[in-house]
């Protein structure tokens, strides 16, 4: 029966463990490389150590924003002005006559409108989202939850699909192995039995020789 074509580089189902002295040795000689390469095991990789120089770069309002917050920690962000949302102040009275006397008053008045015309948008536009929130956010959330759900199982069934691929090829590669298994016991004792031979054979051949030495000094004697 011939052999398989395969070759392994581990069979860990028909080879014997190796021995404790094998291990201190394979160890060894593991040791004695990493310290003739002038590795310290103790110390990381340069590559994932960062280097002392790097400085980070941000932004000017970045920058802007750490300096704020270094200067007074209990600082507010002022990016976005509030003042636009809050009650508006009430203009002093006009009358007919006051946009000819008094322009400042006019001015006032415009700007107060203008306010009071982005406040406006701002509500309604708050409003409409509020409406839509309340009919359609439920819904838009359980869809959300719902696709979740769906990446999830998908994400679960392809695990469970490698898992048995894994399982799959430990069983195929333990089978290959114990099929060849008795084979590879076979040649070992035989390539064993066959070195014996050998060796009685040079023994043999060894005593002969000293066997035909001895005659011939008898002889010459």
């Amino acid at each position: 029966m011939p052999l398989i074509d395969e070759s392994y580089d581990s069979l860990p189902y028909v080879d014997a463990p190796p021995s404790e002295a094998s291990l201190a040795a394979a160890r060894a000689l593991i040791a004695a490389d990493i310290k003739g390469a002038g590795i310290d095991p103790t110390q990381l990789h340069p590559a994932l150590i960062p280097a002392a120089s790097y400085e980070p770069k941000y932004s000017g309002a970045i920058e802007r924003e750490h300096a704020r917050l270094q200067e007074n920690p209990s600082s507010k962000l002022s990016a976005i002005d509030l003042k636009r949302y809050e009650e508006l102040e009430a203009p002093p009275t006009t009358n007919p006559t006051s946009d000819e006397d008094r322009p400042e008053v006019l001015e006032q008045w415009n700007q107060a409108l203008k306010k009071a015309y982005a406040s406006s948008e701002y509500v309604n536009g708050r409003l409409t989202e509020l409406g839509l929130l309340e009919k359609f956010g439920k819904n838009a959330w359980l869809i959300g939850n719902s696709q979740l759900e769906d990446i999830l199982k998908a994400i679960e069934t392809e695990l469970a699909d490698v898992k048995k691929q894994q399982e799959d090829i430990e069983v195929l590669r333990r089978s290959q192995q114990e099929s060849v298994g008795g084979e590879i016991t076979t040649l070992e004792d035989t390539w064993k039995k066959g070195i014996s031979r050998l060796l009685e054979t040079e023994v043999a051949a060894e005593g002969l020789k000293q066997q035909i030495l001895e005659r011939r000094r008898a002889g010459a004697a």
